[in-house]
């Protein structure tokens, strides 16, 4: 079992260190598009759908994050742990699948051509996220792919414009993650186990924001960031905290 699990965070580290060595680039001009927006006032969207939505969810607001980063998180394509019921893997599976879903997403939240978009996608070929990626671009939106070239590559795209995200975005950052995710054979076990996808997605995206941050402070703008209430200066805190909120709701007003 020890062995499994040295593995397991071996492989886990060996991709973070391949996306820190190779992607650092991609992750600076990600952080220019967020910064450019944040500094004019606007918003860096983020999306996914599935555990692309788990990277999205951590871009604000939580610990070490900063305002003008704004997940679109739709229950629909992220409650799918249910399994049986309300907003299954089933409805999931079938939504996710159906061209103009995104577009509809995209109408509740009022984007600006000033805004940027990061979508988080390990296949990038699914519709939903397609819809998202092309209508971004035709309204002149920074977009950011997160995505697996090694998978996407490899795969047809699933929606009609015979498209994959990094042939539409305007950064790519590559994480490299393998076609089938999972790492770790055992004998006697027919397919992988231990995925990765996601544990190196939400690290880049957190390196988006802290590299957003630093190029913000770079321009002379002092960004509100997110501190942790649960130490014992609990009410300074939280004062921060709602400061920032406000200053979100004032962005959000202005649309």
């Amino acid at each position: 079992m020890t062995g499994l699990t040295d593995r397991y965070f071996d492989t886990l580290i060996e991709r973070l260190a391949r996306v820190r060595d190779t992607q650092a680039d991609a992750i600076r001009q990600a952080a220019t598009l967020c910064a450019t927006s944040i500094a004019a006032g606007k918003l860096a969207f983020t999306f996914g759908t599935g555990h692309g939505a788990l990277p999205a969810l951590e871009t604000f607001p939580r610990t070490g994050t900063i305002v003008g980063f704004r997940p679109i998180v739709e229950s629909t394509m992220i409650s799918f742990h249910h399994v049986w019921g309300d907003m299954g893997a089933r409805q999931y599976r079938f939504i996710h699948a159906q061209e103009g879903y995104g577009r509809a997403i995209l109408r509740s939240h009022q984007l600006d051509p000033a805004d940027t978009m990061i979508l988080f996608s390990h296949s990038g070929i699914n519709a939903v996220i397609l819809d998202i990626a092309l209508e971004c671009k035709e309204r002149g939106i920074g977009l950011v792919a997160v995505t697996s070239l090694p998978h996407s590559s490899s795969t047809p795209s699933r929606h009609s414009s015979g498209k994959r995200l990094y042939e539409i975005a305007d950064v790519v950052i590559d994480t490299g993650i393998p076609l089938a995710d999972a790492a770790l054979r055992i004998d006697g076990l027919e397919h992988p186990v231990g995925a990765s996808s996601t544990s190196v997605t939400i690290a880049v995206a957190h390196a988006i924001v802290s590299a957003t941050a630093e190029a913000l402070v770079a321009r002379g703008i002092t960004p509100g960031v997110m501190v942790s209430p649960n130490t014992t200066g609990k009410e300074a805190a939280n004062r921060q905290n709602d400061a920032n909120y406000e200053a979100l709701w004032a962005r959000l007003k202005a649309r």
